[in-house]
């Protein structure tokens, strides 16, 4: 769940940190304030994919899995442990544990499905490649954090909601949040590392895999082979990395908001009529839900079916369930904000992350791990899975530059009054001029 900082957690650092005294609402995070604290984690895991995966096919798909599994456990502990005297310190220290947790979580993206594809037969290959991003179900909640997440939040945010006792957000703005809220998100970050850990004796224990043994350490005529890959693969690697691309933006897109648009349509009650820590608490039942009715059953509904469907056909019939059920929901959406209609647009949400899941989101993963050569197959599976967010980075900047010209557009209004600026005195002037001109031409006098 690590990430993107969890909207429930989003949310509470929000009232710790951000607090404005006579608000009528808690705090939340300044827009730019949550914006590097998500997006440092995001630049990591587009780092790490690209280095992590080039690494694999230097060193060897266990060495570096070893690696990549150190890296996260050890900014886990760091991100919880986040120190500071003030917002700034303590957002600027979360911000450098995040992007080098995002860093490691990358490099794991193209090491799991390479090693898990060049162990498994051809007839189960794609059946094992998605149980194991299925497992990510477990980790996804919403969009970003682990059903076992989500989990933790919960327990840990009802136990402290229990243990103390405080009014709303409307009874008394500073009592609704205790100091000791200030625990419950670095628990949740620093349970991150547990799962890692528990995987690092089996990690060690793992042999190199046969296939990079044989085609790629021993691998003679790798130079020559490696001048037929554009040829061979290039437009497999294009369509790779821009179907991932183009899922990101759909998929991430959708999930970072789900915690507005609960919001929105009435499912989760107004942020000041509830204390921080049940705020918490709400959130992540929310988001579990989700994940429990759409994420995960589309994650097993992939398991099941690959080896039976295959790949190109669950990725189609996915991104076209993904197209209907989005417009459907984003067309009549003042439909969907009344209080009666809102069951039915949680059922349409939880099967647009249903297809999504049952769909591109497993697919992407499973295929790059089998149509590229085992000299270049995490290479190649984490520039696919970096060009999601490189490219999603690369459009967002394209907005900002057509921001910057159409800003050309727009003058400036700076020390001017309001008819210069709107150019109504230049309209006056010529009116005035009009009349003079009409009334000496009649011989008459005419005050202006």
């Amino acid at each position: 769940w690590q990430i993107f900082l969890p909207p429930p957690l989003t949310k509470l650092l929000g009232r710790i940190y951000y607090h404005v005294d006579g608000s009528k609402k808690p705090g939340t995070l300044p827009p730019n304030v949550a914006a590097a604290v998500n997006g440092v984690a995001f630049c990591g895991t587009l780092a790490g994919q690209l280095f992590f995966g080039w690494l694999g096919d230097k060193l060897g798909r266990k060495k570096v899995y070893g690696i990549t599994l150190m890296v996260m456990v050890l900014c886990s502990l760091g991100s919880g442990l986040s120190f500071g005297h003030s917002a700034n310190g303590v957002m600027a220290t979360l911000r450098f544990f995040r992007f080098w947790l995002g860093f490691g979580i990358g490099g794991d993206y193209p090491l799991s499905a390479t090693i898990m594809s060049e162990y498994a037969n051809k007839k189960t290959r794609g059946t094992f490649i998605a149980a194991v991003f299925a497992m990510q179900g477990f980790g996804i909640l919403g969009p970003f954090l682990i059903l076992a997440g989500g989990i933790v939040s919960l327990i840990v945010s009802s136990a402290f909601d229990h243990a103390f006792d405080a009014p709303t957000y409307e009874i008394d703005p500073v009592r609704s949040t205790v100091p000791q809220a200030d625990y419950v998100w670095r628990i949740v970050l620093m349970f991150g590392a547990i799962p890692a850990l528990l995987t690092y004796y089996w990690r060690m224990k793992m042999s190199e895999t046969a296939r990079y043994t044989a085609l790629v350490a021993r691998n003679t005529k790798q130079a020559a082979s490696d001048r037929e890959f554009a040829r061979r693969h290039g437009l497999h690697l294009l369509g790779t990395t821009t179907t991932w691309f183009l899922l990101d933006i759909a998929y991430y897109s959708s999930n970072l908001f789900q915690k507005d648009i609960y919001t929105a349509i009435g499912w989760i009650p107004a942020a000041e009529t509830m204390n921080a820590i049940h705020e918490v608490f709400t959130v992540s039942k929310a988001q579990t839900l989700i994940a429990l009715c759409g994420t995960v059953p589309g994650y097993w509904f992939t398991v099941a079916f690959i080896d039976i469907l295959g790949r190109f056909f669950i990725q189609l019939m996915g991104f076209i369930f993904m197209t209907i059920f989005m417009f459907a929901l984003a067309i009549p959406y003042d439909h969907w904000r009344h209080r009666e209609n809102r069951i039915g647009f949680l059922i349409m949400y939880s099967l647009t992350m249903f297809f999504a899941n049952f769909g591109p989101n497993a697919t992407t993963f499973v295929v790059l791990a089998e149509i590229f050569p085992a000299r270049l197959r995490s290479t190649c599976h984490g520039i696919s899975a970096a060009a999601g967010k490189a490219n999603s980075l690369l459009m967002l900047g394209g907005v900002n530059f057509l921001g910057i010209v159409f800003t050309l557009l727009v003058p400036e209004s700076k020390g001017k009054s309001l008819e210069e600026i709107s150019r109504e005195d230049e309209e006056q002037s010529g009116g005035d001029a009009v009349v003079e001109m009409t009334a000496a031409n009649s011989g008459r006098t005419v005050p202006v």
